[in-house]
């Protein structure tokens, strides 16, 4: 059975929560913390404060737009595209942050929570908007802010020091999506990926499990999940840390990661 998507409710409930945690972290940071390198590269805590405000702020602007006819993507299809505009949304990170003051990229993070809260109040998830991509349902668009605010969020919390667990219903709606994107990405029924709690998925051409335990089996943390869908952690890396545990011939997902980059 497919897995099924997020619900536009979690994703709207699950934005503004997740990035009020983002937003409560970079209030907490020093000015200093601001020129801490990240593991994005060459970019700073800095530029990866404004690409979060930056992400977050396109929620209201997508919202200010009249709404298409007709829908022209969806969630899979966006988040599938997000490896091949990095770098054109890398560099507009460094130039949203290019002379800003560390009190006024906290400033942007707080107004673009503020926004989104008062634009998404009694917003239709099924409501089309307009993105970078094209027509998609809001609550479509909401889960790849999910996606943008839980890994990003992850992102600075391992540049900064300062670890956090992600929103709850935020890291839902991530593992979700990004199981769904596996099992379109790596079809079959020959592994069962299970992130206890949150979702189990069948994926990868070979030999089809039916009943009983699965002779090809990977568990994982929800967390260690989303890192390694994201390209934060190989997956040699997560089941040496035991984050991931995998049995099986067919347990090994390293050439279908990342999902997104």
């Amino acid at each position: 059975m497919p897995v099924r998507l997020p619900a536009g409710a979690d994703a709207l409930a699950g934005v503004t929560a997740q990035y009020a945690l983002v937003s409560e972290t970079v209030a907490a940071l020093s000015d200093e913390a601001f020129a801490l390198p990240t593991r994005l590269g060459t970019w700073t805590v800095a530029e990866l404060v404004a690409h979060l405000a930056s992400t977050l702020d396109a929620v209201p602007r997508a919202l200010a737009k009249p709404a298409p006819a007709e829908p022209e993507a969806d969630m899979l299809t966006y988040l599938g595209a997000m490896r091949a505009v990095s770098d054109a949304v890398a560099q507009r990170a460094v130039d949203n942050a290019a002379g800003v003051a560390p009190a006024d990229l906290r400033a942007r993070v707080a107004a673009a929570v503020t926004a989104t809260e008062e634009a998404l109040d009694g917003a239709d998830p099924a409501r089309l908007v307009l993105v970078r991509l094209g027509a998609v349902p809001l609550g479509d668009f909401l889960v790849t802010r999910c996606v943008e605010g839980v890994v990003h969020g992850l992102d600075l919390a391992a540049a900064t020091g300062t670890p956090w667990p992600p929103d709850p219903t935020a890291l839902k709606v991530v593992v979700r999506a990004f199981a769904a994107l596996l099992e379109q990405v790596a079809p079959g029924r020959a592994l069962e990926v299970r992130v206890p709690g949150h979702v189990a998925v069948q994926c990868l051409g070979g030999p089809r499990h039916t009943r009983g335990t699965p002779p090809n089996l990977a568990e994982a943390d929800p967390v260690a999940f989303v890192e390694v869908s994201a390209g934060r952690l190989s997956w040699v890396n997560a089941i040496a840390r035991g984050q991931i545990r995998a049995s099986g011939k067919r347990s090994d997902l390293t050439e279908h990661l990342p999902l997104i980059g």
